[in-house]
């Protein structure tokens, strides 16, 4: 490997090891071992400092910083342990980066005990009353956080346990109505970016998410049948296969930038996360004068059209990728309640009930 530092020097250990050595600049005779690699974190302060002949101490975690026992020991600890499963790919980075987000909140006073009183957890659930669903998701972190401290005996109890849910959910994402795709269309024409994600919003019924990763690799033929086939990213979810129609191919050939992925961003590149993917499907609604509606809008749309087409649960969960039967329930709850409303009432006329 070529090195691009002046007086690094690289060593092979008779165990197989690899070793760094720095020369001070000026010095031909010393030589000061660092503790970091070219591509590490901390390698470019540890070079730095051997090559004005000072020893650098190796960059300690977090968690060796903080004071021993207090709640920013324990966030800095519990956040530790989640980056070596990002690293083993065993937990999504996206989890990672939700729970440093939420559990910073812990961190504002770092030096208190990492065991917060009950009452005091509610008060800060109760500050959040603004923004009830991250409150909850808040209450939910600082849960898991003990549960796992619980597991190692660094505390005694789980004070986050059973508190009650302040947010009462709705029904979610306004579905899109077939007006709606004709005017997103008549904004976005074949060929546009935001017509190429629509399209396959539209004719797969894939989460935002998916839309940052799908592309030609994802095309085969099954029983003589284009098709495309795909593991959705959410996790628990099923694979998919569904057929290629003619509308999507059509739509995903028509740009003139062609990609890895169908849907690519400024840089002609796929976008980095479904978090920046939605808010530019955000802003492509907003230009079509559809302000209220979002991606997700789109994915429930579809799953109560196919409800309403008479298409039975597990046809859905095999279209939506869900592994469960009550998930797609979710989605087509209330057109079967429509339908059988119509249905009970249609026998109560027929019996002239009411006279």
């Amino acid at each position: 490997m070529k090195v691009e530092h002046p007086g690094l020097i690289r060593q092979k250990l008779p165990s197989g090891k690899i070793i760094y050595r720095v020369r001070p600049k000026g010095d031909k005779q010393t030589r000061i071992q660092i503790s970091a690699a070219p591509g590490d974190e901390d390698f470019s302060r540890q070079y730095a400092m051997a090559r004005r002949g000072i020893k650098p101490d190796p960059l300690k975690k977090p968690s060796e910083q903080a004071l021993p026992k207090s709640i920013g020991w324990l966030v800095a600890a519990y956040l530790e342990y989640l980056e070596e499963r990002v690293k083993a790919k065993t937990t999504s980075a996206k989890t990672l980066k939700k729970k440093k987000n939420l559990l910073s909140r812990l961190t504002v006073a770092p030096d208190r005990k990492m065991l917060i009183p009950r009452e005091k957890l509610i008060e800060m659930q109760d500050a959040m009353g603004a923004t009830p669903a991250q409150a909850d998701a808040f209450i939910e972190a600082i849960s898991v956080l003990y549960d796992w401290a619980l597991d190692r005996k660094y505390i005694k109890e789980n004070t986050a346990k059973g508190i009650k849910s302040i947010y009462r959910k709705g029904d979610g994402a306004t579905p899109w109505k077939a007006a709606d795709v004709r005017k997103f269309f008549a904004t976005h024409k074949p060929g546009s970016k935001p017509h190429v994600a629509m399209s396959i919003l539209l004719w797969t019924g894939c989460r935002i998410e998916d839309l940052t990763m799908l592309g030609p690799r994802h095309e085969c033929v099954l029983d003589g049948v284009e098709a495309l086939r795909w593991l959705p990213m959410k996790k628990g979810s099923t694979e998919v296969t569904i057929p290629l129609l003619d509308p999507l191919r059509k739509a995903v050939r028509a740009p003139a930038e062609q990609g890895k992925t169908y849907v690519l961003s400024r840089s002609g590149k796929p976008y980095a996360s479904g978090d920046a993917m939605s808010a530019m499907f955000k802003r492509w609604c907003k230009d079509a004068g559809l302000d209220h509606l979002s991606a997700h809008g789109v994915r429930k749309g579809l799953a109560e059209v196919l409800a309403e087409l008479g298409c039975s649960q597990y046809e859905i969960m095999a279209i939506l990728g869900h592994s469960e039967a009550k998930t797609s329930e979710v989605y087509t709850r209330r057109v079967e309640r429509w339908n059988l409303a119509k249905t009970a009432l249609a026998k109560v006329g027929n019996k002239g009930v009411w006279g």
